[in-house]
């Protein structure tokens, strides 16, 4: 669905602002741009002869199967791998080896102003009905950076994404114009997982109860995204009557959040919390409606299956280049059947990846039922990511457990895609 007048309006300025700073020069982005502008404004023109002609459209969208991106998608996709590549990548090992990103690299990531897209049109921002495969393809295009940093990165947008979803009305506009103002996006955590065997997100430990004009919370939550930054936490808690989300301060008396290293997603950092008996008034409890607690969980899903879909992406590039460069007995390794073999099934279950991700983010933004393909492209993309890690640092052979090569990096923050519930929102 083409965004509107006013948001075109709004986009065009964004990119303007983007466009006219001088570290895109810096980073080598400025083609990337001068691109995103031209086509934004080619869609503005395109948009409004539409609307003059009152043309119908000629077919609807379920009498095609095309996986083609809009030429918007496109040039977003460019442009975020661009800067994936360019800044991303040397990035990430320093940010891993100190467990923290980097304040300029945020400011950075910032100025691309990603966080627009969870924002709704009445806010500000640039969000429409469908905006699930976008984003999407945004994780996808950021993680072929790293994954870690692209986690971080996508931090502010899920959470903006979830309280656009599944707050109320007058929630939204209190709480949603802070993520675009000039100043950096609220740090807010998503937190769903619980330390508990087996752990099912359906089965939370974490109470609310209800007390009136307040919510009292108690329980754990464990492996929180980006929850030692975080002011606000959006917390999965059991009501008696089905699970609910509520946005709770970190500073709230009985909240104790603390740091729990895990062996992947070392930049953007992991949090325990515990709530013990945590006041939080009433009206934060988001209030949608419609708030459907499985979606919520599928589009969490989702998202982790989109960066391990740029991750396994940046890993078959990368070993591709490795095995034809890599010499033995005179010829590339990639000339022996095992290594080729090794790096055909990598490219094979990366795009049967991407098939059964890219099929279930289109399903939800048709509106249709799409829990069946999510809980399968999670699936297959939990064993598989695993695996892609596994094969490329296999693949670089004693490099691949060396820190010299990105491989090693992959494979850790890879095998959090089978674990995460929470921390990100499409």
């Amino acid at each position: 669905m083409p965004m509107s007048p006013n948001a075109q309006g709004r986009a065009l300025a964004l990119l303007n602002r983007v466009a006219q700073a001088h570290w895109p020069d810096r980073l080598k982005l400025r083609k990337a741009f001068e691109k995103l502008l031209y086509g934004g404004t080619r869609a503005g023109f395109m948009l409004a002869a539409r609307h003059a002609r009152k043309a119908p459209r000629s077919a609807s969208s379920g009498e095609l199967f095309d996986l083609s991106l809009s030429d918007e998608q496109r040039m977003l996709v460019e442009m975020l791998e661009a800067f994936a590549l360019e800044t991303l990548r040397p990035a990430a090992h320093g940010a891993d080896s100190r467990g923290t990103v980097p304040a300029d690299l945020l400011n950075q990531a910032h100025a691309l102003g990603l966080v627009h897209y969870g924002v709704g049109e009445s806010q500000g921002g640039l969000a429409g009905e469908r905006t699930v495969l976008t984003n999407a393809l945004m994780a996808e295009a950021l993680s072929k950076g790293d994954l870690s940093l692209a986690a971080a990165i996508l931090a502010p947008l899920s959470a903006a994404n979830c309280i656009r979803r599944w707050a109320s009305p007058e929630q939204q506009a209190a709480w949603l114009p802070a993520f675009i103002g000039e100043q950096p996006a609220p740090r807010v955590a998503i937190a769903v997982s619980e330390p508990a065997v087996l752990f099912d997100p359906h089965k939370l430990a974490t109470r609310a109860r209800n007390r009136g004009k307040h919510y009292v919370l108690s329980g754990e939550k464990c492996l929180v995204l980006d929850g030692l930054d975080a002011s606000r936490l959006i917390v999965a808690a059991e009501t008696g009557r089905g699970v609910a989300l509520f946005l709770v301060e970190t500073g709230s008396k009985g909240l104790d959040l603390r740091p729990e290293p895990a062996m992947g997603l070392k930049a953007c950092g992991t949090a325990r919390v515990r709530l013990k008996g945590v006041k939080v008034p009433a009206e934060n409890r988001l209030a949608a409606i419609d708030f459907d607690y499985r979606r919520f969980l599928d589009l969490g899903h989702l998202a982790w299956c989109a960066l391990a879909l740029g991750t396994a992406q940046a890993a078959l590039d990368y070993v591709i280049d490795y095995c034809n460069e890599r010499t033995a007995f005179g010829e590339p390794i990639s000339h022996r059947q095992g290594v080729a073999f090794m790096v055909a099934d990598i490219a094979i279950e990366l795009d049967a990846m991407r098939l059964m991700v890219w099929r279930a983010c289109a399903l939800a933004d048709r509106g249709e039922t799409y829990q069946r393909e999510a809980y399968l492209a999670r699936l297959l993309c939990a064993e598989k990511a695993m695996k892609i890690g596994t094969d490329a640092v296999q693949l670089l052979g004693g490099h691949g457990f060396t820190q010299e090569h990105p491989a090693e990096r992959w494979y850790r923050d890879l095998r959090a895609v089978a674990l995460m519930s929470g921390g990100l929102h499409l």
